[in-house]
């Protein structure tokens, strides 16, 4: 595996988080946005499962969540019905993510968020030891142990959401 090493070191509100608790981690560049998520996870050297998408959704008026899973994994809209006790949810548009995260829609991390908010991890994100998550910034990535993301994360939901 290739590593870049950016001139300047990258800081996001994701990483700050990270060096403010003293948790260890990587910093990885794409030379390129990548164009699949396997694309992400062969220049990051790590499995497609390994890496963790962070999908905002909404439900009722103005509550948000945070779904975390891992690579692949399709989210069971079902499920996450039935965990909050509601019948209708939906993603965020655009605007909320940027709102919600102080990310855009495909940076977002779960660390550093612009606001609290309610987070719900597959328990298939847990499983690998080393796992890759947004940052913020646009073809960053933060590579981190797993145990250390759970963690920093602290009280969060960890169900079989997919």
């Amino acid at each position: 595996m290739m590593w870049y090493i950016p001139l300047m070191p990258i800081s996001t509100p994701a990483t700050q988080t990270l060096d403010l608790l003293f948790v260890p981690y990587r910093v990885f560049e794409h030379p390129h946005p990548p164009g699949s998520l396997e694309q992400a996870a062969r220049e990051r050297g790590q499995a497609p499962g390994q890496i963790i998408r962070s999908i905002l959704f909404r439900y009722e008026k103005e509550n948000f969540f945070l779904t975390l899973m891992a690579g692949p994994g399709q989210i069971s809209w079902r499920k996450l019905r039935a965990h909050l006790g509601v019948s209708r949810i939906s993603m965020a548009t655009e605007d909320e993510v940027l709102t919600v995260t102080g990310c855009t829609v495909g940076t977002v991390s779960p660390l550093g968020l612009s606001r609290p908010i309610r987070i719900l991890a597959d328990v298939s994100v847990f499983k690998p030891e080393e796992i890759s998550i947004g940052s913020g910034a646009r073809g960053v990535a933060i590579i981190i142990k797993s145990a250390d993301l759970q963690r920093v994360l602290g009280k969060i939901e960890v169900g079989q959401f997919c």
